[in-house]
């Protein structure tokens, strides 16, 4: 019984709060003189988009040349979260009407508005509040949802802060020329993952020219994963277990896109995330700036921030915070737990990239160690969540691990890495699907695990697709 109501609930708001409409080929636009400015092309699993102008223009590229893809990413989202929190889109829009359209910029309120233009031209019924919440899913799902829950007395259980994503940055004596590598895993819900499938080249009117992936619809990368021609490289991990948000603030989502597209520095980028903090998608920041070889890890929660900067260190992230204070007020993740995902990544990360791979790190070493699966707490190869190419558990730890359950289809869905010098050229490498090259094909897993099945209603297979050199293009 529980099932059928769960469908009916599911179909409901696939019905009444997604706003989609079938697409209409070839249709005439009304911009068309902007569009010559940009352009589309899929290579290996990703879609490369060029986008070029004013943000009115720049988002009115974006949505003409990527409806289709938004409107069914929009769905898939939807129907996810719905399933995950018990909030229907419109919860999600009320909040982005209520704390979230007004604190951002004017040339991203154009560009979304533009993004709209771009829809309605597809014949795709979407407006800013749509597009708004959807690039705010992270914050508003696993960080205000567990705010309003625990306001409301109903504990912590909802504390869905995403524990997910392998990355690393490294300079001086790690790295085989002494120049900055930089290299990022996503670990997502395949069902979602799937559609981070989007780089995104885009050459604004003000601001520095921007790399970056991100699912389609988005103006920041998401997952995060930025370089732009100031030589400014950014990534992160999540911190795991994180508590705290603050509506009042402004949206991470803005502040990421702000750092990619107007950071000139360390400093930057730091004073840009800092400014207005949310809360909201708490992550471990990696960042490097080509220009003085230097890379720094921001530490940013809601109540504390920490950051450190070298010119000659590796700093991995795995979703573990570093700083104790910020660990102790505002997290509920054990440091001590060894077999957690986290905790387990870290250790494998920490030999390979600060020792085995010490002074001999460069772009095929960092495809490697960001696709192994060597698990350092059992001490074997295998398919899990405890890998840093993460995946469907093949031997799952059970049901306390994870709060979604044993053989839950989720894991690392791409991967992108850079150095110095392809960052000069603004390139850089992506992957779609599992890094080490396996698939994920939902029939037989569907089969095995009915319990998931409710995925299979966008949730397919997830490919993987050879390592692909993406360039930027003025």
């Amino acid at each position: 019984m529980k099932q059928y109501i769960l469908l009916f609930f599911s179909l409901s708001i696939f019905f009444f709060s997604c706003k989609t409409n079938s697409a209409k080929e070839n249709t005439e636009p009304s911009n068309a003189d902007v569009l010559k400015k940009a352009s589309r092309e899929v290579r290996n699993g990703w879609i490369y988009v060029h986008l070029e102008g004013t943000p009115s223009e720049v988002g009115y590229q974006h949505g003409y040349l990527l409806a289709n893809d938004i409107d069914t990413s929009i769905q898939t989202v939807c129907y996810t979260l719905a399933h995950q929190t018990g909030k229907d889109w419109a919860f999600f829009r009320r909040a982005a009407a209520s704390f979230l359209w007004n604190k951002l910029d004017s040339e991203y309120k154009a560009e979304i508005n533009g993004i709209v233009a771009g829809l309605h031209d597809q014949h795709k019924n979407y407006d800013s509040l749509d597009i708004t919440a959807y690039n705010a899913m992270e914050e508003l799902a696993y960080y205000y949802v567990p705010m309003l829950a625990e306001k409301q007395k109903k504990g912590t259980g909802l504390n869905k802060a995403p524990g997910n994503c392998s990355a690393f940055i490294a300079t001086g004596h790690f790295t085989k020329d002494g120049k900055i590598v930089i290299a990022h895993n996503n670990w997502s819900d395949y069902i979602i993952g799937q559609h981070w499938n989007v780089i995104a080249d885009i050459v604004p009117t003000n601001g520095h020219h921007v790399l970056m992936d991100c699912m389609p619809g988005f103006i920041h990368s998401g997952d995060d994963f930025t370089i732009n021609d100031s030589g400014i490289l950014i990534t992160e991990t999540t911190i795991t277990q994180f508590v705290g948000f603050d509506s009042t603030g402004i949206p991470e989502f803005m502040r990421a896109r702000k750092a990619a597209q107007y950071a000139n520095s360390i400093d930057d980028v730091v004073n840009i995330f800092l400014k207005g903090n949310n809360g909201g998608y708490a992550n471990d920041w990696l960042i490097g700036d080509t220009k003085t070889n230097e890379v720094a890890k921001l530490e940013l929660g809601l109540i504390n921030h920490r950051v450190w900067r070298s010119k000659d260190t590796a700093i991995i992230g795995s979703n573990f915070a570093s700083d104790p204070k910020l660990i102790k007020e505002e997290t509920t993740f054990s440091v001590s737990d060894r077999s957690s995902s986290p905790n387990a990544r870290k250790l494998r990360m920490e030999k390979l990239v600060a020792e085995d791979s010490k002074g001999i790190l460069d772009i095929e070493t960092g495809k490697k160690i960001e696709s192994d699966h060597f698990d350092a707490v059992r001490k074997k190869i295998v398919g899990n969540r405890c890998v840093i190419c993460g995946h469907v558990d093949e031997d799952p730890l059970g049901s306390s691990q994870w709060s979604e359950g044993p053989y839950y289809p989720m894991g690392a869905v791409q991967c992108k890495i850079t150095n110095a010098d392809l960052a000069a050229k603004m390139q850089f490498w992506a992957h779609m699907g599992h890094p080490c090259g396996e698939d994920f094909i939902g029939a037989p897993f569907y089969k095995a695990h009915p319990e998931y099945k409710w995925q299979s209603k966008y949730l397919n297979n997830m490919l993987s697709y050879p390592w692909t050199l993406f360039e930027g293009r003025k």
